[in-house]
């Protein structure tokens, strides 16, 4: 084969490989293209009625979605309708209208089910598949129970979709680890997500690590050159950390808090 015919194969061979991937960039979320990145909800026999005929009955929540972030795939265009805005997650809305309305009729409700989220919200769904999780696959729980899907907590600090109230939200169940302690742990100011991941893990009880290295993330360690000991803050840990976690080994048992030890030992 000439070198010439060489070259001419390997060319067409790139061309269509770049082909392939810009194809497949068009219909990404990436991109403006007027194309639904999923499915809406589907409601047979019904079609789309478009955002203005929701805000008729359902005055209070358009008012505050503006402030979320679902509200960036609100377009008013008639090319957008469906795939964008309130019938994107509750489905075509025209025979919900003609009945009057009412919960549950003739439209989807994400608060029942969570598979309109799931949707878009993919690398979620695949938490909810590790060995440690909420149970919202098991319809046990819902996305709602969470998040506001519509951001009335936008306006409160460190975001909106229920963020904002962190900690209340977890506390609603976890109202043993969420209590007022006279010895807090500083790491629940942050948020109960800098240890777990409310949507799943494969570490017990949804922690983002299974050992210590968890801790230390926020609680340096020092290794003192010739003798080797290790010391966190200005106690030294060289024989527990070989007994197991900070918290397994029998020392910073109370990891939430403690009423009695500032060291959270029990």
């Amino acid at each position: 084969m000439s070198q010439k015919k060489l070259h001419s194969i390997c060319g067409g061979l790139i061309t269509a490989v770049a082909a392939f991937w810009i194809s497949l960039g068009s219909t990404s979320c990436g991109t403006t293209t007027k194309v639904a990145i999923v499915r809406p909800p589907e409601i047979e026999g019904a079609t789309f009625a478009g955002n203005d005929a929701c805000a008729d009955c359902h005055t209070p929540i358009v008012d505050v979605f503006p402030s979320s972030p679902h509200a960036r795939f609100h377009m008013d265009d008639q090319e957008s309708i469906g795939s964008s805005g309130c019938e994107s997650c509750h489905g075509p809305g025209s025979l919900h209208i003609k009945a009057g309305g009412g919960k549950g009729i003739f439209i989807h409700n994400p608060g029942d089910d969570s598979a309109a989220c799931m949707e878009c919200h993919q690398e979620i769904h695949a938490k909810f598949n590790l060995p440690n999780h909420h149970p919202v696959l098991e319809d046990l729980m819902n996305c709602v129970d969470c998040h506001d899907p519509h951001g009335r907590d936008m306006s409160k600090p460190f975001g909106g979709l229920a963020f904002a109230r962190l900690n209340q939200s977890c506390a609603e169940c976890h109202q043993e680890q969420a209590r007022t302690f006279v010895f807090e742990h500083e790491a629940m100011r942050e948020g109960c997500t800098e240890c777990h991941d409310p949507h799943g893990s494969v570490n017990p009880k949804m922690l983002i690590q299974r050992d210590s290295n968890l801790c230390l993330k926020c609680h340096s360690q020092i290794q003192f050159p010739g003798s080797g000991d290790i010391f966190i803050g200005k106690a030294p840990h060289s024989f527990s950390m070989q007994a197991g976690s900070c918290w397994t080994a029998g020392c910073h048992t109370q990891v939430h808090g403690s009423m009695v030890d500032p060291k959270m030992r029990f």
